[in-house]
């Protein structure tokens, strides 16, 4: 027997309860009475915080006709009840000048079209028992549209007599509703969040980068003689994107039934039970459910995709990907996607250029629908290494993927086990697995069964292999896929003899939460920073202290930190002084602990915190608002001969509680000494000559990159360097991607698109001249995002609607340059925004299908200029004296 989830048990209890508690005496009905309400229904789209442009809407208002059909003889409660649906009026919302109201001179025929009413106003029953409306009675071939909102006046009749928590279904679906109860009153509140229906949506995974949505339904009835005198049900929907809550979108939906009078009405029938009475008065009548029933969306005018595609293609060249253009085309390109078939992505990808075929495969892996991964899996050849370049970019957007499956997962699996043409591609294959386990475990897929392939192959992947190259593959991967279980192989390959398994072993480490990090795990870093057991390279070494500090170090952890300084290497020495001290300023988590030992003399002293050099950690603030905080942090760490040997910068994003580490860029270099006759730090004498560069983007780390390695392959590089940058990452990504239908209770369905693309290009690079004894290390960010939310109601007689929107173009850069003609060598580092656009929009409109429409825009704009970021004060004076005397 499957086991019942948590909710579904929690569900079955309460309804439980309900019934064990005995259920109070329904409401009724009286025979041979007709009751006639007025009724109306209405909506409001708005930004939450209101706009100057006015909320957008309509209204349907209604003469509703009940009467009693059948009455159980056994039991009074059950009751058969017929509604008739008469004098449909459809008007704006809120008052409206005639020249903006498209309503006006339009009749209910004309807006709805005389079929339409026609089947509006045709009776239908609803079988009622308890004050529960349990079936509704409609014709077969009624409109969808039309079929919703006759259940939703038929939900205004639900509720009990009595207060408690129960299941109950509705238009909305089946949720969990709380009764209040007296002998004239009845509220009735929903709990939205609990509502299942047939139409499920899906959401960006990361806090930071998704949506907030709040939803509230409440039902107030006033009783009369044991029946509805009236009903106000009031449904407010909100939502807005986290990393800028004024971009949000809010929904009032409003119905209200009011007894006007009660005449004499029709004989109730003599019958067995209820269908069998429907069956006798009208055999065309069939059960049709209360809950609403999908709506299949027909666009008659809509552009197919090769139309879009003709249409947006210019902006998605490289040469534009700078430009807000390109994000916002390329959501646009996505939504046509999405509704594509397989034949049609497929025809688009064999007519596309070779310039902007890379920004296409972006989209349509970033599409994450069964057609566009089937046409993309078809188009794309792994077997052959000179597609590399488009391989890359499809496993890139799978990593990004804001909802992946287990199928997507699955596809990599595959062909990690296929024929490979490249390397390269072999590693990210592996790497992005990580990632896509770790979004499907934060969606509670752990248990999946190609999640637990996956996971069974990552653990064993570092020890079933002899390559450096693939154990570093699957300790990248394990990084991505944040493991508990690869906390311990994690912890045994950080003491590892081997400096780039270290590396990655204990950046993997950092990333995890420092409650997850046993003793065991911090005895062993602590073994490599005080080089316990064997010698480690420098990097390896600060690496650890890193995670040691930022894991809730004890006393005696800070304490042996401190008391190493002043026998370390010179400029390890100093990069642990400016640690500590970048600790105490930014008032990071180990600042009270850090203080409370550096009231010890011996471990706090001037001998001690008066180390030169020119190593150095410093972290600031990017920007701090009321929606996001955004910090960076530069950790740059020298040979003793002057030569980078570890430059790392992160940027980091806060959000309601969340983080992101939205950004990880290291330069690491090794074994350059010899080309400046210098003599290599002890323990890294036999170094091979090594430099190359790692990304982290938006939590995905991805497959490094390597500027040379051996002697042989560096003095090329140094005679063939132009000095252009590397590319680390290049393309589109889709940062932010919601979709959701709101079932109103009113019948009517709104839906939310809300999706965020980003275009990016980030590269770096080191230069080295001899002849001048100096050294740059460069990296370059440039981006575009674009967001746009969209939030519509969709009567297919009526149509209205919302669009919002920000973009913003920007560039970042980190500079390294380093003087190492003498010692101290000098050192100037520069982190810079250039000055850039922020544009903001709101649309909304009104449409009905002959043509009348309201059109209202507002947008506005501004320069945000460009800054320096500021960094440690002997940082600003070396610059200074640096740029004075270069001649390079």
């Amino acid at each position: 027997m499957q086991q019942c989830s948590v909710v579904a048990c929690l569900l079955f209890l309460l309804s439980f309860i309900a019934l064990a508690n005995g259920a109070a005496p329904g409401p009724r009905l009286d025979n041979r009475k007709l009751y006639r309400f007025s009724y109306s229904t209405d909506f409001q789209l708005d930004r939450a915080q209101g706009s100057r442009l006015g909320a957008t809407g309509f209204r349907i208002s209604s003469t509703v006709d009940i009467n009693l059909v059948w009455r159980n003889p056994d039991n009074e409660d059950e009751q058969l009840l017929q509604i008739v649906i008469s004098n449909v009026h459809i008007e704006n919302g809120l008052p409206r000048s005639s020249k903006r109201n498209i309503f006006k001179g339009s009749s209910a025929e004309s807006i709805l079209g005389q079929t339409k009413l026609a089947a509006l106003q045709t009776p239908f029953m609803v079988y009622w028992k308890l004050g529960k409306v349990r079936s509704l009675f409609s014709f077969r071939g009624e409109p969808t549209t039309i079929r919703n909102l006759k259940r939703g006046v038929a939900s205004m009749l639900m509720m009990q007599l009595r207060g408690g928590k129960m299941l109950e279904a509705d238009v909305s679906g089946k949720c969990v509703v709380d009764y209040k109860a007296t002998k004239t009153q009845v509220t009735r509140t929903k709990n939205l969040d609990t509502c299942k229906t047939t139409e499920t949506g899906f959401t960006t995974h990361s806090q930071v980068l998704g949506i907030t949505s709040k939803s509230s339904s409440v039902t107030s009835i006033t009783l009369e003689n044991n029946f509805i005198k009236s009903a106000v049900a009031e449904e407010i929907h909100s939502l807005s994107i986290n990393v800028r809550h004024s971009m949000s979108a809010r929904i009032i939906s409003r119905q209200t039934l009011t007894l006007e009078t009660t005449e004499a009405g029709p004989e109730e029938v003599a019958g067995k039970d209820a269908a069998g009475v429907v069956k006798s008065l009208d055999a065309n009548l069939i059960s049709v459910g209360i809950v609403a029933e999908k709506i299949k969306n027909r666009c008659k005018k809509c552009p197919t995709l090769m139309e879009v595609w003709q249409a947006v293609k210019k902006d998605l060249e490289p040469g534009n990907l700078s430009k807000a253009t390109a994000p916002r085309s390329f959501i646009t390109l996505i939504h046509s996607l999405r509704k594509a078939s397989t034949a049609s992505i497929l025809k688009v990808l064999a007519n596309c250029s070779k310039t902007s075929l890379p920004q296409l495969v972006d989209a349509v892996t970033s599409a994450q629908t069964p057609a566009s991964l089937e046409a993309i899996l078809e188009f794309l050849d792994f077997s052959k290494k000179d597609g590399l370049v488009l391989q890359e970019r499809f496993l890139y957007a799978c990593g990004f993927a804001s909802h992946p499956t287990e199928k997507m997962l699955q596809t990599l699996l595959d062909i990690s086990k296929g024929k490979i043409g490249s390397p390269d591609i072999q590693e990210s294959v592996v790497i992005i697995m990580g990632a896509l386990v770790k979004k499907l475990c934060l969606k509670g897929g752990c248990e999946l069964p190609t999640v637990e392939q996956v996971k069974k192959l990552l653990l064993e992947g570092p020890d079933s292999t002899q390559e450096e190259a693939q154990v570093q593959m699957y300790l990248l991967a394990l990084k991505n896929s944040l493991l508990p279980e690869a906390i311990p192989l994690l912890a045994r390959y950080a003491e590892s003899e081997k400096g780039a398994f270290s590396t990655i072993a204990i950046t993997a480490l950092q990333r995890y939460d420092a409650s997850l990090l046993s003793t065991e795990v911090k005895l062993a870093l602590n073994r490599v920073y005080h080089q316990n057991q064997r010698v480690y390279e420098k990097n390896v070494r600060v690496a650890a202290a890193d995670v040691i500090l930022s894991s809730n170090p004890t006393y005696m952890d800070v304490k042996n930190l401190l008391l190493s300084i002043g026998h370390l290497p010179q400029e390890m020495n100093k990069y642990m002084v400016s640690k500590i001290e970048d600790i105490l300023r930014f008032e990071m988590s180990a600042s009270k602990i850090v203080r409370q030992v550096m009231k010890d003399m011996i471990s706090h002293n001037y001998d001690r915190f008066a180390k030169t050099g020119s190593s150095s950690s410093y972290s600031g603030y990017m920007a701090r608002a009321a929606d996001v905080t955004s910090t960076y942090s530069l950790d740059i760490l020298y040979s003793g001969s002057g030569i980078l040997r570890r430059s790392n910068m992160n940027i980091f994003a806060l959000s309601n509680g969340a983080l992101l580490h939205g950004l990880q860029v290291a330069i690491e270099a090794q074994g350059m000494e010899s080309l400046i006759g210098a003599t290599a730090d002890a323990g890294e004498e036999d170094l091979e000559s090594f430099a190359g560069m790692s990304a982290l983007l938006f939590d995905v780390q991805l497959r490094p990159v390597t500027f040379f390695k051996g002697y042989s392959d560096l003095m090329s590089k140094i005679f063939s360097m132009s000095g252009d940058p590397i590319s680390v990452v290049k393309g589109l990504i889709l940062l932010t991607d919601h979709s959701q239908v709101i079932q109103l209770q009113s019948g009517l369905r709104a839906s939310a698109e809300f999706q965020g693309g980003l275009a990016i290009d980030i590269s770096g690079g080191m230069e080295v001249s001899l002849w001048y004894r100096e050294s740059k290390t460069s990296i370059n960010n440039r981006g575009a995002l674009v967001v746009v939310g969209n939030v519509t109601v969709d009567a297919d007689f009526v149509s209205t609607g919302m669009e919002l929107s920000f973009e913003t173009e920007a560039s970042l850069d980190f500079i390294t340059t380093v003087q190492f003609s003498d010692y101290p060598f000098m050192v100037c580092m520069q982190m810079e925004k250039t000055t850039f656009p922020f544009r903001e929009s709101l649309t909304k409109y009104e449409r009905l299908p002959q043509g009348k429409q309201f059109l209202s825009r507002r947008g506005r704009g501004q320069l945000v200029p460009g800054s320096e970021f500021p960094l440690h004060q002997a940082n600003s004076d070396m610059c200074k004296r640096i740029h004075a005397e270069s001649n390079w």
